[in-house]
């Protein structure tokens, strides 16, 4: 197994400057490790930092201490400082992210929007429609809707785009935060068949799953997050 993900003392804390300079502490020296092939459950109440957590590891959120490494394309990149157009690279070829909510594209269809990652890391055009295509479909979204902007979509509906999106690229790591919270329990088999075969196929995935019974479906491993008490004042 070779690691794909290194955190090493992350430190996370949220300044309000216009609350006296009050410190929210979110996170405090979280260490963990996540290899090819490993499933990793965050654990832990809500509010305790798991969301934060993940923006952290994709590049969203930055860090006051510490370090977050990733593996990519041979080397490990330091996501806590690297450049944009490097974070831009390890998006596009190694760290995929399904969030809860879909980031609607006014006029763009939800082929288009399920091919273009695929597009990017190089596949031909109609070799990443027709596998766009195959997921929308796995996950139940039916044939006269691929053609559709997603805008006027459900909730339930959008994050199956959204994970079509997510899981057709074929990233080498994955980072997936509630992928079951708004679907029916027959779609939310689809993606843990989902989740389990992007595993057997080496992905590193690090999830946030609400449902235990997910959990313990697809989890190899659980990696605690303890929320940290007491804000901090500067005074």
């Amino acid at each position: 197994m070779s690691r794909m993900i290194s955190v090493t003392g992350l430190t996370k804390y949220f300044r309000l400057h216009l609350q006296n300079g009050t410190t929210i502490p979110v996170l405090h020296d979280v260490h963990m490790e996540v290899a090819d092939g490993e499933c990793i459950a965050l654990s832990g109440p809500s509010g305790a930092g798991k969301s934060t957590l993940m923006r952290c590891l994709y590049g969203n959120y930055g860090i006051c201490e510490g370090s977050i490494l990733v593996h990519h394309q041979g080397n490990d990149i330091s996501i806590s400082d690297a450049l944009p157009r490097t974070i831009e690279e390890v998006r596009r070829y190694t760290l995929g992210y399904v969030s809860q909510f879909l980031r609607v594209i006014p006029r763009v269809s939800t082929l288009d929007i399920v091919a273009q990652p695929m597009m990017d890391q190089g596949m031909d055009d109609a070799a990443a429609y027709q596998r766009a295509s195959e997921f929308l479909l796995r996950l139940n979204l039916p044939r006269r809707l691929h053609n559709l902007p997603p805008a006027t979509f459900s909730g339930g509906e959008q994050q199956r785009v959204n994970l079509a999106r997510g899981f057709a690229a074929s990233y080498p790591v994955l980072l997936l935060d509630e992928p079951t919270a708004s679907l029916d329990p027959a779609n939310r088999d689809v993606v843990l068949d989902m989740i389990e075969e992007a595993r057997h196929s080496g992905a590193a995935i690090v999830g946030i799953f609400h449902d235990a019974d997910v959990r313990d479906r697809v989890a190899t491993r659980f990696i605690p997050v303890t929320p940290v008490q007491d804000a901090l004042h500067d005074g």
